[in-house]
């Protein structure tokens, strides 16, 4: 009965939560996405290279940093999306979302406005970078996620009341 109530109940606050998807998506950029990105660099399929210190418009900042803060953005917008899944199911659906979401925003929003070609060109080695790297990053928002809410359910259980 335990278990069961662990799944279902949601222990923290909306806003928490939020903050767990902001947390959660940094965390899976700065990880996951950044160590996907290396190893597709050492394989030769990408030039990008992961932690890379080239300035981004307009404040200068790092570009692995600016991914970081998209990531915690899009971490929320996971948080908003998937706030009723737990553990597994979280996980997944957050490897298919990264996959998925931040790659046809890059592709065909983002490309345009910095003056690239959509959807990397249509070239299939070049394609496969986003949905890998982004779902590398649903993978380690997913996991964080998914800690959290597993910390918070165990605290929730073990409190009096």
């Amino acid at each position: 009965m335990l278990s069961s109530t662990l799944q279902t109940r949601s222990t923290e606050s909306p806003a928490a939560w939020l903050g767990i998807g902001f947390v959660a998506g940094v965390i899976g950029v700065l990880v996951f996405h950044q160590l996907a990105l290396a190893a597709l660099h050492a394989a030769g399929i990408t030039p990008g290279v992961a932690y890379s210190t080239k300035a981004t418009a307009p404040f200068g900042l790092p570009q692995f940093l600016s991914a970081a803060f998209w990531g915690g953005l899009w971490g929320i917008v996971g948080a908003l999306v998937f706030g009723r899944l737990w553990g597994a199911s979280l996980v997944v659906a957050m490897v298919i979302f990264g996959a998925i979401a931040p790659t046809l925003v890059a592709w065909f929003i983002v490309a345009p406005m910095k003056g690239a070609p959509i959807a990397a060109g249509f070239r299939p080695a070049a394609m496969m970078v986003g949905p890998i790297v982004n779902g590398a990053w649903g993978l380690g928002a997913g996991l964080v996620m998914a800690w959290f809410r597993g910390l918070r359910a165990r605290s929730f259980a073990r409190s009096p009341g």
